[in-house]
Parts: C-alpha cells; structure tokens; sequence
C-alpha cells in the first residue's frame, strides 16, 4: 500500500519532523518499526482490528456526558475511523495520538481539510508527557499490547497526567476469552478489574461491556470496554 503524503503542517524539533501541532519524541524504536511495517505495507481495511463504524467507541463516549468543546483524545488511533465519526458527531477538539506515522497519515489522507483541526500527535503513550490534561482518555487496542508490568505502570502513569480531575477514561482490549496473540504480537487479556489493578486509586470504574468485533476476514474476536472517571 503506498502511504499518503504528510500534509505540510510540520514542525522539527531536534531533526525530528512530526504531524500538526505538536511534536513528541517516540520511545522503544523495535514496537514503533513493527506498527510502522504494519501500516506500510497493509490498508487499513486489512488488518483485523479495521472497524468501519466504531459504534460502541462512539457510544461511551456519549455516555460520559461531556459537550463538544470537551477535549478528546484517541490512543493508537492513527487509522482508526473513530476521528471521522466524533468530526461528524460535531466534536471540536480532537486529538490522535499512534507511534506509526504511516497510520496518521493514512486518516490525514482520508480526511483531508476536514482533518486540519485535529491534533496529530507522533508518540509511544508509555514514554509520552501529555501537554495537557483531557476530558475523554479513548483507547481501543493499545493497552493489551503492553504486555510488560513497566509499560502498564507507565501507561497508567501517562493517564493519570492526561485525564483531567473528573474526566473519563475508555480503554477497550481484548476479553478474557478473546485472542492471545494480534498482529504477530502476544496481547495480555483483561477484564475491568485487571485493568482497575493497572490504574490504580486514581481511577473509578463505571461501566464494563462486552462487544464481539468481527473482523475484515470473518472471524471474531472477543472484547471488553470499560469506562472508568478520574479521581478529584
């Protein structure tokens, strides 16, 4: 698959060219050049996490009450279609964060002007320092991927800079029951509680829900969300 242009809005620091707004500096180079692989040589319709419509996403979002001037951002949603649907739900305040560039271009290119106010952030989330604190923490997917007790212990970390005092946190991963292994990757599966166990008394836990994805090749994989609030 050729990988769309970066759009022009770049900025370098320290020889480091990076997307839109902001520019982070990315950790763990091994993680990043096999997500970068994966979206270099595969359209986003290819791999078996594609969702064209990312209803239930979109669901918790909405049922965490928030306006759309909150600020909302998406980790590991570089390609996702998620940005699309919170565009058109009139969301103003976007941010994609994904350590494949290749994958933020590829919704760069999809959206086009539509994706000029979304801040398009180039980083690893176990090694990222969130310049601001966020309404709406949403991750589908990324979190099982840390199957280290130090990167879970920096994600949480993360988090807990990157949720504001009384925002929301939505982490989707695979069930209990669901795949043990993604993208050539081992994954640690996870219900609410193990993933309550990771956060911390920093976060609350609301809600948990099932939801079976079907993949692009037919099959189906086995997920859990659950919402939790940041703690005051």
């Amino acid at each position: 698959m050729p990988v769309p242009a970066i759009t022009p809005a770049l900025v370098e620091i320290a020889g480091f060219a990076g997307i839109g707004r902001k520019v982070l500096a990315v950790n763990g180079v091994d993680r990043q050049s096999h997500w970068e692989n994966v979206y270099r040589t595969k359209s986003d319709r290819e791999v078996s996490w594609f969702e064209e419509s990312p209803a239930l996403s979109l669901d918790l979002i909405r049922a965490t009450g928030v306006d759309h001037k909150a600020a909302l951002i998406d980790i590991g949603g570089g390609a996702s279609r998620l940005v699309d649907v919170l565009l058109d739900d009139g969301f103003e305040d976007i941010s994609v964060l994904d350590l494949s560039e290749a994958a933020l271009a590829t919704s760069q290119a999809r959206l086009g002007v539509r994706g000029a106010t979304v801040d398009w952030l180039l980083a690893d989330v176990t090694s990222w320092q969130p310049p601001r604190a966020y309404d709406v923490w949403h991750d589908r997917a990324v979190f099982h991927f840390l199957t280290s007790q130090e990167d879970r212990a920096a994600y949480a970390a993360c988090a807990s800079k990157g949720v504001r005092a009384g925002g929301h946190l939505i982490i989707g991963t695979f069930a209990l029951d669901g795949p043990e292994r993604c993208s050539g990757l081992p994954v640690m599966r996870h219900d609410a509680a193990s993933i309550g166990a990771v956060l911390g008394s920093a976060f609350t836990q609301v809600e948990s829900r099932r939801h079976d994805h079907r993949t692009p090749a037919g099959s189906t994989q086995r997920f859990q969300f659950s919402r939790f609030t940041r703690n005051k």
